[in-house]
């Protein structure tokens, strides 16, 4: 399947301090680790958002004793030559330290290579992959994709704003819709929100991801994978 590139997007939030740093002597970039029986790609460390309860905009670039700096994005052909046998795992998540969307071309070509070779797929994301790449990809994703996970983290534009600092506009806006289309072509599609963050009322985002056709996952603040 082909997909368009999308050339380099100039309002995307800069890289996080941890990501500017230089790159540790001896250190190798880790594009796949494992949590549980679920196999990660850690796609890119780029992303729309600067999410203030994000670990990487706090100092850390680990998840589960998992360094996910990177020094370089790698390729499609890198992660599948890596990949080994995934109907070995659970599930192969992309979700890493950046928006996975944001690599759609990568994403959508190792995925298809994963469903070919009987593994499972999801994708965690902010849900701004359609606004980014200005067009809905879900349809692309829906060929290739079993289960999305996509963070909404707030009821309403001004706790959104509070706590993600979007650097595209109608970004809330978006995520809704995003959402709301992905659950009519993705059979599993969850959506969540942090319990604890300030301003956070779970039980309107519950009834708003309801609404929109999706199931609610409530997280809890500091528990990452």
């Amino acid at each position: 399947m082909s997909t368009p590139c999308t050339k380099p997007d100039r309002t995307l939030t800069p890289r996080p301090n941890p990501a500017k740093r230089i790159t540790p002597k001896g250190h190798q970039d880790s594009y796949l680790y494992q949590i549980r029986n679920s196999l990660y790609i850690n796609l890119t460390d780029r992303c729309t958002l600067t999410c203030q309860f994000c670990p990487k905009h706090n100092g850390s670039t680990q998840v589960k004793g998992h360094e996910l700096y990177l020094s370089k994005r790698p390729q499609a052909a890198n992660i599948i030559a890596q990949l080994g046998n995934p109907a070995y795992y659970d599930e192969v998540v992309f979700c890493g330290y950046g928006e996975p969307t944001l690599r759609l071309k990568a994403l959508l070509e190792i995925a298809h290579w994963v469903k070919e070779n009987g593994g499972k797929t999801r994708i965690n994301t902010d849900g701004l992959g359609s606004l980014f790449h200005k067009r809905d990809i879900v349809p692309e994703l829906a060929e290739c994709i079993d289960a999305l996970s996509i963070s909404l983290n707030a009821q309403n534009e001004q706790v959104y704003q509070q706590h993600c600092h979007p650097a595209l506009p109608n970004s809330f806006q978006a995520v809704q819709a995003f959402i709301k289309r992905a659950a009519e072509l993705i059979p599993d599609v969850q959506v969540s929100a942090i319990n604890g963050l300030e301003g956070v009322d779970v039980i309107k985002c519950k009834a708003i991801t309801e609404h929109l056709g999706a199931q609610f996952k409530q997280r809890e603040l500091d528990v990452v994978g």
